[in-house]
């Protein structure tokens, strides 16, 4: 698989109820595009199933870094395309790359994000669980 392969994509909308009065993307609104994108992934990239994850296997998947840079602005009405790839998958935790670019490949913003695997019931740190890591390194260019 090569790496172009394994990032996962969504296409998507920039609507009113994204954006501040300027119409542009008020900035915390990428974040709810990109939770949004997190739990297609796992559920359609990686058919391990979001819900069940969080409401019936009690694994919490909560953001302990963030690093983001902003390179343009985007517009209500704009088409944007959405891109996850795995960066690095650690025992606990794993870090994802983001992007949301124009259709035509204009870069809107980048991010980076590591997320912790969580217990629910304790809000204790646990490893990534087997299934959940099996998925990973089938879909992405990653090697663990």
């Amino acid at each position: 698989m090569s790496a172009e392969d394994a990032v996962f994509r969504r296409e998507r909308v920039i609507r009113f109820s994204d954006c501040d009065p300027a119409g542009i993307v008020f900035y915390p609104q990428y974040f709810v595009m990109f939770n949004g994108l997190l739990e297609d992934w796992i559920s359609d990239g990686l058919a391990v199933g979001f819900g069940s994850l969080v409401l019936e296997r009690r694994i919490g998947l909560p953001t302990v870094r963030l690093e983001v840079d902003f390179s343009a602005i985007s517009r209500m009405g704009d088409q944007v395309v959405l891109s996850l790839a795995v960066e690095r998958l650690g025992n606990r935790s794993l870090t994802l790359a983001l992007r949301c670019e124009s259709k035509e490949g204009q870069l809107r913003m980048a991010v980076r994000q590591v997320l912790v695997t969580t217990s629910l019931d304790t809000h204790q740190a646990i490893d990534i669980p087997p299934d959940v890591r099996a998925a990973i390194a089938r879909t992405t260019a990653f090697n663990s």
